[in-house]
């Protein structure tokens, strides 16, 4: 018990000595030993490195997790997991609880329907995208968060540890160092007033004369005095040479360790690198995965019958209260392309070069569905854009005059929505 009362006092006091030191240097009334310009910039270096790691490190959780509750229960079930130092469950992924959702509800509206089987094949393919979701998801977590987890719990906490010991070592050495200082001028003001030991007999009244013996004694004991301080202080300036030679030796030591370990970051940085080129072929690969799923998913969906694919004559009657038609909604295909009667003059006696636009009748429409011209007379159309088209005497009434700009020539009637 004596002991550690001992050391707790001992600690105390070290505590409170650089305590003191510390708060002189920042008063800029000590002076501080500075470090060497390379260890300086490998801590700067270091620092730079922990800040953007942990900001990396934090973002690609949040990609990874977007959800920040879900985020937090992940990572409360996974300490808990690795506590219990069991294996980590699989958890499904949002897609695959969409996919799961839309099968289920294609059983109850009965998979024989255009509906229920879409909601099938969407079904499956979304799980598709949720299963390569969490591989995509597992890779990233082990190739690349993991070693900038490890590095920052591990490798950094470390150098944090040696970093705070160097600065400790550094204080105890300015402290040893203002206590030489001291201790040399001590001794140079203790030999400055031995060599001027005041005479008691000069100072005595001159009818006051003291006898040989006590003249003799008093100098004896003024200069006992002087060389016992003297030896005090040339003992303490021992002492606290000695003291700061250790110090600078722990110092030195601990300068070198703490180089050593911020030197390695070099090492860091390079296996870093390695894990961000495994990160982006991880993310390359599951959006190839993803793009591939989905085009298979488009092939399939053309393979089913369009329950909205109706002739234009039922188009009226299909109309909704908002006034659109069938062939209006998403997912509509394309009307067949109109035929082209035989002894029309569309069929080589027009030449839309020639047409003129009439002074009125011009309307504005908008069109419906991509449309690519079959020969120079026809222009070819883009979905949502608007032109002007106009009739034209002796034109079949499934073809109007289309005009884009400078562009000019045949559209088909069923591919436009004409305009008031």
């Amino acid at each position: 018990m004596d002991f550690n009362v001992k050391k707790l006092a001992s600690d105390a006091g070290v505590f409170f000595t650089r305590a003191v030191q510390f708060t002189e240097e920042k008063l800029g009334q000590a002076e501080k030993t500075e470090l060497d310009a390379h260890l300086e910039n490998l801590v700067a270096r270091g620092d730079c490195t922990k800040n953007w790691t942990e900001k990396i490190f934090r973002q690609t959780e949040v990609l990874l997790q977007p959800n920040p509750i879900d985020s937090t229960g992940a990572r409360i079930e996974e300490f808990f997991y690795e506590k219990l130092d069991k294996k980590i469950p699989l958890r499904t992924t949002n897609a695959e609880l969409l996919g799961q959702h839309m099968l289920d509800a294609a059983k109850d509206f009965g998979p024989g329907t255009p509906y229920g089987s879409t909601l099938t094949t969407v079904g499956e393919y979304q799980k598709k995208l949720g299963g390569a979701e969490r591989e995509f998801l597992q890779t990233s977590a082990i190739n690349f968060l993991t070693p900038l987890r490890n590095f920052l719990e591990g490798d950094w906490r470390t150098i944090s540890k040696e970093r705070r010991l160097l600065e400790n070592r550094r204080l105890d050495l300015d402290v040893c160092k203002a206590r030489v200082k001291k201790a040399k001028l001590q001794e140079a003001k203790a030999a400055c007033e031995g060599d001027a030991a005041p005479d008691f007999q000069e100072t005595r009244p001159r009818n006051y004369v003291l006898s040989a013996s006590a003249s003799a004694w008093s100098r004896d004991f003024a200069e006992s005095d002087s060389d016992s301080e003297r030896k005090l202080w040339s003992e303490e300036l021992d002492k606290s040479e000695h003291e700061l030679r250790v110090a600078q030796t722990e110092f030195d030591r601990q300068a070198e360790v703490t180089r050593l370990l911020l030197e390695g970051i070099s090492s860091t940085h390079v296996n870093h690198l390695r894990c961000l080129h495994e990160f982006v072929e991880a993310q390359a690969a599951y959006y190839a995965q993803c793009h591939l799923y989905m085009q298979e998913l488009q092939k399939e969906l053309r393979r089913v019958p369009n329950a909205f694919a109706v002739s234009p004559s039922s188009s009226g009657a299909l109309a909704g209260p908002s006034g659109l038609s069938s062939s209006s909604l998403p997912g509509a295909s394309p009307p067949p392309r109109p035929p082209v009667s035989p002894g029309g003059r569309e069929s080589g006696t027009l030449k839309i070069e020639e047409v003129q636009p009439p002074a009125t009748g011009t309307r504005k429409a908008k069109v419906l569905y991509d449309y690519d011209a079959a020969d120079t007379s026809e222009l070819s159309l883009l979905a949502d854009e608007l032109i002007t088209v106009y009739t034209v005497p002796g034109m079949d009434p499934d073809w109007l005059v289309g005009e884009r700009g400078n562009q000019k020539g045949k559209v088909p009637v069923t591919y436009l929505e004409l305009l008031s």
